[in-house]
């Protein structure tokens, strides 16, 4: 699966030996045989990921060739069926580049791979407590101004009372700006906080009782509580995700 490179040096696209080059819209057309959630936005997004390299015109139009294809249903396949991060696929596409052989997990490794990841995701982090402000959450989410304010507006990012930001804080925006690649807006995202508010309410009526108790150890017992749910519920929202996409996408 040999890496495509940019324009012929006369600045015109080149023919792939497999063949003539694709525009975006046949290979959308080719792709979605095989995927059928797939959209002009992701294949542009994992372009942007360097995961694909397509030639391009004089006039700037994207040509894909039949590696490039290839190399895309690679990367939409494994992320499918096994569940792998853009990080590790990068990595297996050089891999497979430089002739080596890559293993993939089974799904159910895949699986488990997935929910340790959300567990760890929801356990505190390292410096939890520290604070950053307004210009430094901008530098680690390579945002301006004007977004950090919608995102504010629609209630998705919230500062402190100091005007600070917390760690919660920094991990929201940065996954704001992952899915605005994909094309989704914060006001897209209204119903996700709308949602999130909704299941950390369920929580805390449950451990509420378990912080109002006498016993000092079954307060302290509360947080792992709320974790634990928290992880369940987690879990519970990217079944019922993928279960309604495998109706919806047929």
């Amino acid at each position: 699966m040999p890496r495509t490179r940019g324009g012929a040096g006369d600045g015109a696209a080149v023919r792939s030996p497999a063949g003539e080059l694709m525009s975006i819209g046949a290979v959308l057309g080719r792709l979605r045989e095989e995927f059928p959630e797939v959209t002009v936005s992701k294949i542009r997004f994992l372009e942007a990921e360097g995961l694909v390299d397509p030639q391009r015109t004089p006039s700037g139009y994207r040509k894909f060739s039949a590696a490039d294809v290839e190399r895309l249903a690679y990367v939409l396949r494994v992320q499918r069926d096994h569940y792998l991060p853009l990080r590790v696929i990068r990595e297996q596409l050089d891999a497979l580049d430089r002739g080596e052989p890559v293993p993939l997990p089974a799904p159910a490794e895949a699986r488990d791979a997935l929910d340790g990841a959300l567990e760890g995701a929801l356990e505190p982090a390292a410096g939890t407590g520290v604070r950053v402000g307004r210009e430094e959450l901008l530098a680690a989410t390579g945002a301006d101004g004007d977004a950090l304010a919608e995102w504010e507006s629609y209630g998705l990012v919230e500062a402190g009372p100091d005007g600070g930001y917390g760690a919660d804080a920094v991990a929201i925006a940065r996954l704001i700006v992952d899915l605005g690649r994909f094309g989704l807006e914060p006001r897209h995202l209204r119903a996700v906080k709308a949602a999130a508010d909704r299941e950390a309410g369920l929580v805390e009526q449950v451990v509420a009782p378990l912080r109002r108790h006498r016993n000092p150890q079954t307060r302290t017992r509360a947080e792992a509580t709320a974790r634990e749910l928290a992880v369940l519920s987690v879990r519970l929202h990217v079944a019922m995700v993928q279960s309604a996409l495998r109706v919806r996408l047929g």
